[in-house]
């Protein structure tokens, strides 16, 4: 129920819609102190500058843009920019193994004279030296979405992965505490090396510590879809029995189709430890059971204003994300969508002038 009545909370709270000039005051959660794994997490209400005293030459990079979460997470720093009234152009890697190509595509960024650094990165600790060269010249670094370790890092806009991850555990745990039938869960959390993959593991197994859940051994592997179909497919060979396959949204996108050409939908569970257009579109549908929602557009717009408030000198929360709750066949069609994910025409933004 308590996860019921912040659902509805946010939606009665942002009725007007997430993406309207008035989507603030946001329902958030500020980390204390700052950057610290252990901090402790405090409510607030996020509200953004009116508008940018200049318009700043604000650089975006993102490890892809291959699924619809960073698609979610492009329209936020997109519409942010355009509404403070400020520049943005954003690259994308092309991939989780591609971190040679992010680290050369920021450094180009700011070789070109960005006056700000947005990063979603694809490695936890492997973009250190080049955040600590970054903002010794001064340059305010905002990390975004997936987490980095530098100390170099100006502000941070995202949640706890290990909270998403802990969630969706938690789903499973009360669904089959200690005692009832065992059930046996294909696990799949996404590139291994990358913070925020490595966060969600550790909340989601030890969320189902102590419960009738086995999970089975992880299956690491790239967010593309066609990665994860082979994961989910080489799953289903090996444990045939197994009883739900849990992981990235883009896991539970791709196992959907797989287990209705199989005739497995009424006997395999599918969860999201994050939630996209299509993991909602499956909660909807009864095909997929649940999925936290982190509202990944609003972290593109606090870290867009993060930018802003950083480069003129203005009061900034240096480390915050969205408040998380559950998303599940029972309340999905109380929450309203547009506070959780990006309208369904959006395309690519790659430049704002």
């Amino acid at each position: 129920m308590k996860t019921l009545a912040l659902a509805l909370a946010l939606g009665t709270a942002l009725s007007s819609g997430a993406y309207a000039a008035d989507w603030f005051p946001y329902p958030a959660q500020e980390t204390v102190p700052p950057f610290a794994t252990d901090g402790t997490q405090q409510d607030v209400e996020y509200t953004p500058l009116d508008k940018a005293s200049q318009p700043w030459d604000i650089c975006v990079s993102f490890p892809h843009m291959k699924d619809a979460y960073w698609l979610g997470v492009n329209y936020g720093v997109a519409e942010e920019a355009k509404r403070l009234g400020v520049k943005m152009n954003l690259v994308e890697a092309g991939g989780y193994t591609e971190l040679t190509n992010q680290i050369s595509q920021i450094e180009d960024c700011v070789a070109r004279g960005a006056d700000a650094v947005i990063i979603g990165a694809i490695s936890y600790d492997g973009l250190n030296n080049l955040v600590g060269e970054i903002a010794g010249k001064g340059t305010p670094v905002i990390d975004v979405i997936n987490g980095m370790s530098s100390p170099g890092l100006s502000a941070k806009s995202l949640v706890s992965f290990y909270t998403m991850g802990s969630e969706t555990g938690k789903y499973l745990a009360e669904k089959h505490p200690a005692g009832s039938d065992p059930v046996k869960v294909g696990w799949f959390p996404g590139p291994a090396g990358a913070g925020w993959v490595e966060a969600a593991h550790k909340g989601f197994m030890e969320a189902v510590e102590g419960s009738a859940v086995e999970v089975l051994e992880p299956r690491y592997g790239d967010t593309g879809k066609e990665a994860q179909l082979r994961l989910v497919e080489d799953v289903l060979q090996a444990t045939p029995d197994v009883d739900y396959i849990a992981g990235t949204a883009v896991t539970a996108e791709a196992a959907q189709g797989l287990l209705r050409e199989r005739g497995l939908t009424d006997s395999v569970g599918i969860l999201a430890f994050y939630m996209t257009p299509g993991v909602h579109q499956g909660i909807e549908r009864g095909f997929i059971q649940a999925a936290p929602a982190d509202s990944m557009v609003i972290q593109g717009r606090i870290a867009m204003d993060q930018a802003v408030r950083l480069l003129e000198g203005k009061d900034v929360i240096k480390h915050v994300g969205p408040k998380i709750f559950v998303v599940d066949q029972e309340n999905v069609a109380s929450v309203d969508r547009d506070t959780i994910l990006p309208p369904r025409s959006f395309s690519p933004v790659f430049s704002v002038e």
